[in-house]
């Protein structure tokens, strides 16, 4: 298909821009720590739309202060509950690491909203309309979650 699969160390090392895309397993728990972001390449662009744990913010921060994440993107934060489905206007913001990220004028952070799109919401409904349809109708689900598929992740 055009895609060739490279190990990290040489992805960390090599790729301007680095993209998440994974679930939250035990593997990619902090998939982007501190080992991985002293291997990135100067500058490198790091964006996180998968779940907020695949990054450890402390290093992330730390790849910020030194210029060696030059962007930050993050659709997805860990404590997210915490701030963003709330009116905190007002309020002193209680996550210092969140509040850190804030400072940097090279980061974005939305609040898990990348997939709210029209195009997005309709694929869900009609992924999850199928998927009940399907179990219905003879008891599977094509996009069930296992935990052998969890463990091969």
């Amino acid at each position: 298909m055009g895609v060739e699969y490279i190990p990290l160390e040489t992805l960390y090392g090599e790729s301007d821009i680095i993209t998440l895309h994974c679930p939250l397993n035990p593997q990619t728990h902090r998939l982007i720590d501190e080992a991985a972001v002293e291997r990135m390449k100067q500058g490198v662009m790091l964006i996180n739309t998968s779940r907020g744990a695949v990054i450890d913010t402390r290093a992330v921060i730390v790849g910020l202060k030194s210029s060696k994440i030059g962007y930050l993107g993050l659709d997805v934060y860990e404590q997210e509950g915490d701030l963003f489905f709330q009116d905190l206007t007002g309020h002193v913001i209680q996550d210092d690491l969140f509040v850190r990220l804030l400072t940097f004028p090279n980061v974005l952070i939305t609040g898990h909203q990348g997939f709210f799109t029209a195009e997005a919401l309709s694929s869900i409904a009609q992924t999850t309309l199928r998927n009940i349809t399907e179990f219905e109708r003879d008891g599977s689900c094509p996009n069930e979650v296992t935990v052998e598929l969890l463990q091969s992740g």
